[in-house]
């Protein structure tokens, strides 16, 4: 369990190693152009660059959960092959879909949880990375029969991880409204603490 959990941390690197030049660009950014983040004008070259600058490190801040699902496939599967990347994608997407809550008010005849519209996080992002490369490490040698052979080895992956992801997502409709309400609670309770939170 021990070297699972390293290996899991080792793979959270890959995504968190794109955070400093997020940082660097948003904070260039925002010098040059503080009124982006009031919602002023842009307006100068200076501005125009800085806001350019703001949008680039946002492309990866605001895509962190892909990120993550593809960066934690590729860490944990046994070759760091680009078929568990896709894999972890795959299990992000239809996560992320089948739990959007305009689904989710259909499959329930109601308004869905709040949770629901929060469900693109980091935390999915992970677990579909690792659903990606536990399916990729447990089926990349799969063999099927002649007529299904165009679908044996590696191409295999993506269809078991889309089976897998529907089961999790199932759990997480039942689970995830619970477990978002105690990240938050346990936010409100740190912020509450002040400086020493």
């Amino acid at each position: 369990m021990m070297k699972y959990l390293q290996k899991l941390g080792k793979s959270l690197m890959l995504p968190v190693a794109c955070l400093p030049v997020c940082g660097i660009l948003m904070g260039i950014g925002y010098a040059l152009s503080p009124h982006a983040m009031r919602g002023g004008d842009i307006e100068g070259i200076a501005a125009v660059i800085g806001f350019f600058l703001i949008k680039a490190g946002g492309a990866l801040i605001d895509n962190m959960s892909w990120l993550f699902a593809i960066g934690v496939a590729v860490g944990m599967s046994d070759d760091h092959d680009g078929t568990a990347a896709l894999a972890g994608l795959v299990s992000w997407l239809m996560i992320t879909k089948l739990l959007n809550p305009s689904v989710v008010s259909v499959l329930t005849g109601a308004e869905a949880d709040p949770a629901f519209s929060k469900i693109e996080t980091q935390f999915i992002g992970i677990l579909a990375g690792i659903i990606g490369s536990a399916c990729y490490n447990r089926f990349k040698g799969t063999r099927l029969p002649d007529a299904l052979a165009f679908f044996s080895g590696k191409r295999s992956v993506a269809i078991v991880t889309a089976l897998f992801s529907i089961i999790a997502a199932a759990v997480l409709f039942f689970v995830w409204p619970v477990f978002y309400g105690a990240l938050v609670a346990l936010g409100t309770s740190i912020v509450s603490l002040g400086a020493l939170g």
